[in-house]
């Protein structure tokens, strides 16, 4: 159905009314000096002219009270409105009432705008106001302590030339301003800053800036610590395992731990499993650390997964079908070992979660915009839609119970995501209960490159099957 608009509103008659009165007194003193010129003028046998003239002084008169009244407008506090009676007087008095009614709301807006820019200056993160070409147009005292700026002399700079850095320059630049970008503070390249910017009002934009230093050295000891920790953990865990593997072997069959076979199996698997949890905690921190410190070189992705759909298939042991769609001659940029975890990870966590006679499905092609596309499909469980936000997070667990018995650790898929940034990517997920789910890893443009004589199939951006 086709949208009707509305019809324009009609004034009303009781809106026209003091119109109408103000016009019909305007032409009756016009009719009472036209009158009396003619009464005056009729005994001397010129009544037009007797008009005439008292219509005359009339007319000089409006058009003095019409100069006053520009005159005021133009400089209100030069000239003031004079005394006057009739209609004039009535224009004037309402003129006098609006001055003083727009004196009081300009006291009152003053009067907030000094409650906003006291309560403003009092937060702890910077708060820089700017134009809509990102000119500075004023800042409180943590924005200046933050980011060094002066009063007068930085009013009207564009920020991007007081703020230097590349990833605050690229992120301004490009105008999605939904996440927030990190960049050192220009006062001390080791104090780091957290930079937001809200676009309100008629194209005017809020610069948030927060010190992260103290969160950025605390996660820096977790991750010290972590690694750490899990370096003193390794050393006694592969003696203990050493041990256990030579138990385990005196007690097959009729040797002389036979009676401890099956203690002796559970001890060897959990000391495996806590071992695992070791490397991937070891894998996460050094991911966490050295995000930019990847080597790039050109991966031959096509034999990476296909080497890793191997791997998968030891995992399974049979009991899953796979299916594989790979773009020969698509190759990446980037570190070979974190391309691995990425892959890896999520083939085994397909393997983990889906049920023996299930299908998993591995794609790698490349879509339409240069992109490319790596994606892992299972017929498994699925994920509810509230737990797939949490599913990144170090530990977390939807089902606690199924997962200890399938042997994750927990961090298989925030490893993941922490490999992924280092290849500027993220991780997607589409998931129904019952169903199965799907994982995208979408990697950029300037992180593919097609072999020479290799044409890869595309597939469009917004094609989400995993095959």
């Amino acid at each position: 159905m086709f949208a009707v608009p509305d019809p324009q509103p009609t004034p009303r008659n009781s809106d026209m009314s003091p119109y109408l009165k103000l016009l019909g007194q305007i032409f009756l003193r016009v009719a009472i000096v036209v009158a009396i010129g003619l009464i005056c003028g009729a005994p001397f046998g010129h009544p037009a002219l007797g008009a005439l003239l008292l219509l005359i002084p009339y007319v000089l008169l409006q058009m003095r009270q019409l100069v006053r009244l520009r005159a005021w407008l133009m400089a209100p506090k030069r000239y003031f409105l004079p005394d006057a009676h009739g209609i004039w007087g009535e224009v004037f008095d309402l003129l006098i009432d609006l001055q003083r009614k727009n004196r009081k709301r300009k006291k009152r807006l003053a009067l907030m705008l000094a409650e906003f820019q006291s309560s403003t200056a009092a937060l702890p993160d910077g708060a820089v106001v700017l134009g809509d070409r990102g000119e500075i147009s004023w800042f409180n005292t943590a924005a200046r302590q933050l980011l060094g700026l002066r009063a007068p002399q930085d009013l009207g700079i564009r920020i991007p030339n007081l703020i230097r850095h590349p990833s605050f320059t690229e992120f301004f630049e490009q105008g999605d301003f939904e996440h927030e970008t990190e960049a050192p503070s220009p006062l001390n390249r080791t104090r780091m800053l957290s930079l937001r910017i809200i676009p309100y009002g008629n194209d005017q934009k809020l610069l948030i800036v927060r010190d992260i230093s103290e969160r950025r050295q605390l996660e820096a000891a977790r991750r010290d610590f972590v690694s750490n920790a899990s370096h003193e953990l390794r050393t006694p865990l592969t003696v203990l395992r050493g041990y256990l593997d030579l138990m385990d072997a005196e007690a097959q069959q009729a040797g002389p731990l036979g009676a401890w076979q099956s203690p002796i199996v559970e001890m060897r698997n959990q000391a495996l499993r806590m071992e695992a949890l070791v490397n991937d905690m070891l894998k996460l921190a050094r991911l966490e650390a050295d995000r930019a410190a990847m080597t790039d070189e050109l991966l031959p992705a096509p034999a990476l997964i296909a080497r890793a759909i191997e791997e998968a298939r030891a995992v399974s042991k049979g009991q899953h079908r796979f299916e594989h769609d790979i773009s020969d001659g698509l190759l990446l940029l980037g570190g070979e070992a974190e391309f691995h975890s990425i892959i890896i990870n999520l083939m085994t966590n397909a393997v983990r979660y889906t049920p023996p006679g299930g299908v998993i499905r591995v794609s790698w092609s490349q879509l339409d915009d240069g992109s490319a596309r790596f994606a892992v499909a299972d017929t498994g469980i699925g994920i509810s839609a509230d737990d797939i936000p949490r599913l990144t997070e170090r530990f977390y667990r939807v089902d606690v119970g199924r997962s200890r018995a399938s042997g994750g650790t927990g961090l298989g898929l925030s490893i993941v995501k922490h490999a992924l940034e280092a290849f500027d990517s993220r991780l997607e997920i589409d998931s129904e209960p019952g169903v199965g789910s799907t994982f995208f890893c979408r990697f950029p443009v300037h992180r593919v490159q097609v072999a020479p004589g290799a044409a890869p199939a595309a597939i469009p951006n917004e094609t989400r099957s995993g095959a």
